[in-house]
């Protein structure tokens, strides 16, 4: 039985949400699979992956071949590379703890990178706002300008006509 790494579709209409799954590749796409391996739901950004590492390699290591999409997330949680330090484990190339050390390296680096992903995002965002609302505010003070004059010239026109009345109140008698 021919297994694939998959992505099964839930959520709604135009907000997919993804299960990771491995399932019989005669499957239907959102039907029976063998088992739930995550998690990915791409309308976060950063998107958000859950996954269980150890069951993909162990799904991996039995043959079972990723789509590319799935082959993707799976490279990017480490389950490719823990796949290959295994393979390099078996063939006696290095040692299990030299393995588990050059993949808690790798996990470490790529958290530094989602980390400064999302700080460059959150701070990109905040300038925005700040842009936004000086932006904002440059309008309104421009409105109450251009209302003040109005409000003065109003007033000056009506002390005018004011002492316009008084003149000619004042000629006829």
């Amino acid at each position: 039985m021919p297994v694939k790494i998959r992505l099964q579709r839930h959520g709604k209409k135009g907000k997919p949400y993804y299960w990771i799954v491995a399932a019989d590749s005669r499957a239907k796409r959102d039907g029976k699979y063998l088992e739930k391996l995550g998690a990915y739901n791409p309308n976060t950004n950063p998107a958000t992956i859950e996954l269980d590492v150890d069951g993909a390699v162990t799904w991996l290591q039995n043959g079972a071949q990723p789509t590319d999409t799935a082959k993707a997330i799976l490279s990017y949680k480490g389950a490719m590379l823990k796949n290959h330090l295994a393979g390099g484990v078996r063939k006696g190339a290095l040692t299990e703890e030299q393995a588990e050390e050059k993949f808690n390296a790798w996990l470490e680096e790529k958290a530094t990178k989602i980390e400064a992903k999302s700080e460059g995002l959150s701070k990109a965002d905040a300038d925005a706002k700040a842009k936004a609302h000086e932006a904002e505010k440059a309008v309104n003070e421009a409105r109450i300008a251009a209302a003040a004059p109005v409000v003065e010239e109003e007033v000056a026109e009506e002390a005018e006509a004011t002492t316009e009345d008084a003149k000619a109140s004042s000629e006829e008698e």
